[in-house]
């Protein structure tokens, strides 16, 4: 049996609005275990992106605790955070936030230029995953000379290729056509394969349809539905 990777407690998220206070969640708990491939789905607006935020470290929970690898995350300082984030979660953001400056080659690099290993392995490695996102004849491009689809497989790219045991992504394939979405998914396919547990939220149903389950968020609460295989 699988262990739990990822637990959330009592899980709520408010925050104060003009029109007063505006709560997202209210007493989330989900355990989630290792090799899950989940699809997080609702209506737009319903908390989705959020959700993941917090699950990411990159915001704070107003209430209750998020537990990752059985390490509890609650009152870690910024340093703490960073340093979980590097070693177990990766992040494909809707927007890809690609960094401008860089080509697609160094882009997929940078998260591993933080480890001991040499530039040449960091270099093979990243060229290997550009290569399975099919855009390695893009490499030396920087990112305004490529089109959506092409920096979003690209934001993807750099994702995956830090090797971490959770893979967050927000609208993955959003920017992407259909024969693309499907060739990501069998990459996702591939790395549950190999144990890593991914959440990623999307509008997309028959790619929610083909994950070990979903995740139905809507008003606040959160429903767990076998998805249809």
């Amino acid at each position: 049996m699988n262990k739990i990777l990822l637990e959330t407690t009592n899980l709520k998220k408010s925050f104060e609005h003009v029109n007063g206070r505006i709560t997202l969640f209210e007493n989330i708990n989900l355990k989630i275990q290792e090799g899950d491939l989940v699809a997080l789905v609702g209506p737009s607006g319903s908390g989705k992106s959020s959700l993941l935020h917090l699950l990411a470290l990159l915001d704070e929970p107003t209430k209750g605790e998020i537990i990752l690898n059985k390490k509890k995350t609650k009152n870690l300082s910024d340093s703490q955070r960073d340093e979980i984030r590097r070693k177990y979660i990766s992040i494909i953001f809707q927007d890809n936030n690609l960094l401008t400056d860089f080509t697609a080659l160094e882009n997929v690099m940078m998260p591993l230029i933080i480890n001991d290993e040499s530039n040449d392995i960091i270099k093979e490695k990243s060229k290997k995953i550009l290569r399975d996102v099919k855009i390695l004849n893009r490499s030396n491009h920087f990112p305004k000379e490529l089109s959506g689809g092409e920096q979003q497989r690209v934001a993807i790219a750099r994702a995956l290729v830090a090797e971490t045991k959770l893979i967050l992504a927000d609208e993955p394939t959003g920017n992407l056509d259909f024969k693309t979405s499907r060739e990501i998914f069998s990459l996702f396919l591939k790395l549950k394969k190999l144990k890593k547990t991914i959440i990623f939220a999307t509008h997309n149903r028959e790619l929610a349809n083909r994950a070990d389950y979903k995740l139905f968020i809507s008003e606040g609460n959160i429903k767990r539905a076998n998805a249809l295989k």
